[in-house]
């Protein structure tokens, strides 16, 4: 099997989605299902159930709490969302999304995609830690569509990109998230002790808003390593002075 995206479906809600969204992978040869927090537990016979032939996709499925978890070896990660957020980031179509995933995994980038639960969707918190959004084109009198759907759509449009030519894009060293998440662990801590997040009402917010930052950027490892230095060497002159 060909490099691929994991495909992350965050808190799902019915076991019969789950296995719709991994017939759907399979369809378009795709089998790197990831599944965080499903509410009715796992393994879900009703999964099983519904999944047909693609039942091995749910046989092999990573579970994990959190979606931090999931995505932590991950390097680029795309949230799909159809709400208006408040969150700058690349907007992108699902066509769009998997030509632009499969230069990065020519690339030897790890990307994944993230898919919310049916009644609300991905939430802030989850959406901050991806890189980019992905948004399908929908109606907008009736914006709303299946789980499944959306698994559906995104595999076939990764199918459609890799049955086509594209130009290999050259090898980068790129950071994984949970290299970027300890970075920001980091800058959020030495702010935290300069007294940076203030008024403390607003503390919440701007911690936020400095992890989409980071989530935003595509650091290299060698990037990293750098932010680091530079955040530790500043801490180092703070103290001598």
């Amino acid at each position: 099997m060909q490099p691929q995206p994991a495909f992350i479906l965050v808190r799902p809600q019915m076991g019969e989605n789950i296995g719709a969204a991994a017939r759907g992978m399979w369809n378009f040869g795709l089998d790197r299902m990831r599944i965080v927090d499903p509410r009715d537990g796992w393994p879900n016979s009703r999964a099983v159930a519904v999944s047909s032939g693609a039942g091995r996709l749910l046989d092999d499925a990573i579970v994990t709490e959190t979606t931090a978890q999931a995505i932590g070896d991950c390097d680029y990660v795309y949230a799909t969302t159809g709400r208006t957020r408040d969150l700058t980031k690349p907007i992108l179509s699902p066509e769009a999304a998997m030509q632009d995933a499969a230069v990065r995994i020519r690339a030897g980038g790890k990307v994944g995609v993230l898919f919310g639960p049916e009644r609300t969707g991905l939430e802030n918190d989850d959406i901050v830690r991806a890189n980019a959004i992905i948004s399908v084109p929908v109606n907008p009198d009736f914006p709303s569509i299946n789980l499944a759907q959306c698994v559906l759509l995104t595999a076939y449009e990764w199918r459609r990109t890799t049955d086509s030519s594209l130009p290999d894009a050259a090898p980068t060293d790129w950071a994984s998230q949970i290299e970027v998440e300890k970075l920001s662990d980091h800058y959020e801590g030495v702010m935290e002790e300069a007294g940076f997040f203030f008024p403390l009402h607003k503390a919440d917010s701007m911690k936020l808003n400095l992890r989409n930052l980071w989530s935003r950027m595509p650091l290299t490892r060698a990037d990293v390593q750098m932010l680091h230095g530079i955040m530790r060497q500043m801490v180092r002159w703070r103290n001598r002075s």
